[in-house]
């Protein structure tokens, strides 16, 4: 892959005049992290996204006596990364509108945060604690409603209950160790991890991966994708009533799993990449691509039945409505930003693996809702299906990797577009040649920030429908 990337180092003073001229100029933020460059030097790094067609953007910054300005008011998706690392790296932020610890309370060694809450003013709103045990195989979260009979007036997500602190699991092992910890971040994006963390190892080492291993990349991570939508699909049609529709999803979404296993031999496909290109040689298996196009007319025909459902789509128009304006500001991501119309996608607009000979297709809404949000995820379901098609005749020969050695001291940035959004890995490598410090930037991590904006207002009736709409992983932020 090769990398775009400026790297900047910022005067703490300037933060905020660069954040408000980088908005200014159509661009955006996309993470922030601290590591120690020494044992007692931090610095803080910021990810920046200017305007389309322009490469990334890396701001060093030294913090002076431990502190920084708080950037959450220009940038409200940076907040939680402030409070981060607030909780895991004892910085603080001056001004920030949510001080409160956001993972892990360290000043009287409670195990987790706080639970900070609104006042309820009006003595008939009643509070209403859900989870973080729920009902079937769900992730652990707590979910607290301020409601007033079926209104939902505001509502708090409290994640962040198993934090597993897998960032510093990372450091101490060699940069071919950490791929098989990066497929285990989330089970559901393994590919996807895999890749993003492989290319940013790849980046810190300037190695250029065989062609034929770009293409397969982008073969296991479209079929990723596939199994992700149709796994969405049969949760969004439970969460509708839909039992016969749930059933046929998650029906399809096993035959695209077992697809996936006849092809790598692991059904979420893991231990197929590693730094420098693929662990094995890979071959497309007798009869696969037949099997794969079978696949996609019964898929056809279950989203032409699922649009042709009225009470389906009842329960989905005008539910979850997310404005652009706010689905920017928060840092939404992947599908969730597309239906509200924010025109982005790392497969197009930093291309990586072999997505530079593809085109790949970015299906938008407009409208925000629920069904926006599936009308774009059945598009990109079907796109998948024909980047695959047009893949696999052009699938290149040759070698499949190549020697992948990151030098000690350096750094390398991944990214991947994943089913639910954009993923990024930033990867430091120590003096001793092993990782100092990896960085995760995972797409739930920025669609539960902007979640609650859709609830609040809303009904109880339709909690459900909208978070299945959403399509979140918690472990995305219990990493």
């Amino acid at each position: 892959m090769s990398v775009r990337l400026q790297m900047l180092v910022l005067d703490a003073a300037a933060l905020e005049s660069r954040v408000e001229q980088l908005l200014a100029d159509g661009g955006r933020m996309q993470m922030a992290y601290a590591w120690r460059s020494a044992p007692d030097a931090i610095e803080v790094r910021y990810l920046a996204a200017p305007a389309a067609g322009q490469p990334f953007e890396v701001w060093c910054v030294r913090p002076v006596d431990d502190a920084l300005p708080s950037l959450a008011t220009r940038a409200p998706l940076l907040g939680w990364y402030e409070r981060e690392m607030q909780d895991l790296h004892g910085l603080s932020f001056r001004g920030h509108p949510e001080p409160h610890p956001l993972v892990i309370d360290r000043s009287n060694g409670m195990p987790r945060a706080p639970l900070v809450l609104p006042e309820a003013v009006d003595p008939q709103a009643q509070w209403l604690g859900f989870g973080p045990v729920r009902a079937d195989v769900m992730e652990s979260g707590q979910f607290l409603f301020l409601y007033i009979g079926e209104a939902i007036v505001h509502y708090v997500p409290r994640l962040f209950l198993k934090h597993r602190g897998m960032e510093a699991r990372f450091e101490g092992l060699s940069p071919t160790h950490g791929c098989v910890l990066a497929e285990r971040v989330s089970g559901v994006g393994s590919v996807a991890h895999a890749l993003a963390y492989c290319q940013a190892v790849e980046h810190a080492a300037g190695c250029e991966v065989p062609r034929r291993a770009r293409q397969w990349r982008v073969l296991v991570a479209e079929l990723e994708r596939i199994y992700n939508h149709l796994h969405y699909f049969g949760a969004l049609a439970d969460a509708t009533t839909l039992k016969v529709g749930q059933a046929e999803g998650r029906l399809l979404e096993e035959r695209a799993k077992q697809l996936a296993g006849q092809l790598t031999g692991q059904r979420f496909m893991r231990n197929v990449l590693c730094p420098g290109g693929l662990r094995r040689e890979m071959v497309v298996p007798p009869g696969w691509p037949e099997h794969l196009l079978a696949l996609r007319k019964e898929v056809e025909g279950y989203l032409a039945q699922l649009e042709r459902t009225t009470s389906y789509l009842d329960r989905l128009i005008t539910t979850g409505v997310l404005p652009r304006e706010v689905a920017f500001d928060q840092g939404a991501t992947g599908p969730i930003e597309r239906a509200s119309g924010l025109d982005r996608d790392l497969r197009r607009d930093h291309p990586y693996a072999a997505y530079d000979e593809l085109t790949v297709p970015v299906p938008l809404a407009e409208s925000g809702d629920a069904h926006a949000r599936a009308k774009v995820r059945a598009a990109e379901l079907l796109a998948s299906f024909d980047l695959l098609e047009i893949l696999l005749p052009r699938l290149a020969t040759g070698p499949c990797r190549v020697a992948c050695e990151a030098p000690p001291g350096s750094f390398g940035l991944g990214w991947a577009e994943t089913p639910r959004g954009s993923l990024y890995y930033a990867v430091h490598v120590g003096p001793d040649g092993a990782l100092a410090r990896v960085k995760v930037k995972s797409p739930s991590f920025s669609n539960w920030r902007a979640f609650p904006f859709t609830v609040h207002q809303t009904n109880m009736m339709d909690y459900a429908i909208n978070e299945a709409s959403f399509g979140l992983t918690i472990a995305g932020c219990d990493r």
